[in-house]
């Protein structure tokens, strides 16, 4: 008697401390893709919890990116609710624009111009390279994105990736694709867009 009332003890200590488990793991099935699809951006962790400024700041690749946008004042806009589709440049990409470019947008009086470049690199809406390719098919090899700016970016496929042609005729290719947001999709690029 005394071996059959700790045999159901220790079943019940077993099931109570196994329920918490299996509630916690049932969630994580459906979402195993949406978890491992948000890649690590310049060394840092991306969470899709937070917003498109708080990750790019912990990226140590787009420090570049994430002073221009506080120079331009674009932090609100950009934690804002969106969504935001984000070609996100990094700091290798502003170092390729000819000497002294990125010295000159960041002063003051450059401000516009400023945010006409950084807003060329965001598109309303969240695309992520899914609907940016079935744009891309539907388009008949290329798709025309409107920027925030007001002009277009022409998107192609290149193999298994996308490719973005800015106004001048400039090629960015998407390097790192859906880091998902909380208030949109960032898509790292290997040159800086101009408009």
């Amino acid at each position: 008697m005394k071996s059959s009332l700790t045999g159901l003890l220790l079943i019940a200590c077993l099931s109570t401390a196994a329920a918490p488990l299996a509630f916690a793991q049932a969630p994580m099935a459906g979402h195993d893709h949406a978890m491992a699809a948000n890649p690590m951006v310049g060394g840092a962790p991306m969470y899709a919890t937070k917003d498109i400024i708080d990750n790019a700041v912990a990226s140590k690749d787009h420090t570049t990116l994430v002073a221009a946008v506080k120079a331009a004042g674009l932090v609100e806009t950009l934690k804002g609710p969106g969504p935001f589709t984000v070609f996100a440049p990094t700091n290798a990409a502003f170092a390729a624009l000819p000497k002294g470019t990125v010295d000159g947008l960041l002063k003051p009086e450059k401000k516009a111009d400023l945010t006409k470049v950084l807003t060329y690199h965001v598109v309303a809406g969240n695309l992520d390279s899914t609907a940016l390719l079935a744009r891309i098919k539907q388009g008949g090899g290329k798709a025309a994105l409107t920027t925030v700016q007001g002009e277009t970016l022409t998107a192609r496929q290149v193999g298994k990736g996308i490719t973005l042609t800015d106004s001048k005729g400039g090629t960015a290719r998407v390097t790192i694709a859906d880091v998902r947001q909380s208030n949109g999709v960032i898509h790292v690029v290997d040159k800086v867009l101009m408009p």
